[in-house]
């Protein structure tokens, strides 16, 4: 498998001046890779600009905002066994989806890779990445990485039957912390996920944190938790966002849009995995301190 097997899938939405630096990168990539664009409703002359200026990239132009599931929009639209997700304001490393395409096709088990992203102009390590390389659910023997249980959407490789199976993303958290729900259907499904450091993606996100985006993060993890986690963990989760409510104006806000999704997330609710919940706990212990003489080991020698 080459990298003339993947196709990125960028969404974006209002931030034309964005997507035209994202485009110009990609198609400046020595793998040249098929690009779709998915314009989530944008209201800024997007669409026309993608047409005048990349009429080699495929433009599906949405008439409204659909979220995190315009993303299974541009992989049905792939005509390539393996996508990259970019989001306008991130990109690809050149040469690594050629490392992303030999990966998939030595590995078979391979669904997801997590890559090494880097942020900003100063390329510092994003913290996901950071977890993500010591991540302690360990590394299986048919895997080219640490295996994860997350990912970050525009740092991503995915296989592209496997995401399909797993249902893409879906409607009812529609943004921030969609990727949750996935990778607990990818590993339900035997499908491996891993963290890649050879594999290197750029993000510019170009703003400071929003509370509103955070608050809306803890209240996608919370519809995540009705729709496959144990009813004692999403009761729990529940309370302890309520708690938050009760004190932040952003998290407040979000309650109300959680009320009005909670139906959706129940009627898609499955059994919690057993393989996943394994995994769950394992990232949720403390890690291992070590013993206080190992740290004096290396004197008394």
């Amino acid at each position: 498998m080459d990298a003339e097997q993947i196709t990125v899938v960028v969404v974006t939405r209002d931030r034309c001046a964005r997507l035209r630096q994202c485009l110009a990168r990609l198609l400046a990539l020595p793998e040249r890779p098929a690009v779709v664009v998915v314009d989530n409703g944008s209201t800024d002359n997007t669409a026309a600009m993608v047409r005048l200026r990349f009429p080699s990239v495929e433009l599906v132009a949405l008439p409204a905002n659909r979220g995190a599931v315009a993303r299974n929009i541009g992989v049905l639209r792939a005509r390539t066994p393996v996508v990259a997700f970019a989001d306008d304001d991130s990109a690809w490393e050149p040469g690594a989806l050629s490392r992303a395409a030999a990966l998939m096709a030595a590995h078979p088990r391979l669904g997801l890779i997590a890559a090494r992203t880097l942020v900003g102009p100063q390329r510092r390590l994003d913290d996901v990445s950071q977890v993500m390389a010591g991540s302690p659910l360990g590394r299986a023997p048919d895997l080219p990485g640490p295996s994860v249980l997350g990912f970050l959407a525009c740092a991503t490789v995915v296989r592209r039957d496997a995401f399909l199976q797993a249902g893409g993303f879906d409607p009812v958290v529609f943004f921030m912390g969609e990727e949750e729900r996935v990778a607990y259907d990818l590993a339900r499904r035997g499908w491996g996920l891993a963290y890649c450091a050879e594999v290197v993606a750029l993000h510019d996100p170009g703003r400071p944190p929003d509370p509103a985006r955070a608050a809306l993060a803890a209240r996608n993890k919370v519809l995540t938790s009705w729709m496959r986690r144990p009813w004692a963990v999403a009761l729990a989760e529940t309370s302890s966002f309520v708690a938050l409510a009760v004190r932040s104006g952003p998290h407040r806000r979000a309650a109300l849009s959680l009320a009005r999704r909670l139906p959706g997330a129940l009627i898609r609710r499955l059994p919690p995995a057993p393989l996943v919940e394994a995994q769950l706990r394992a990232l949720a212990r403390p890690p291992v301190a070590a013993p206080a003489f190992a740290a004096r080991a290396p004197a008394a020698r």
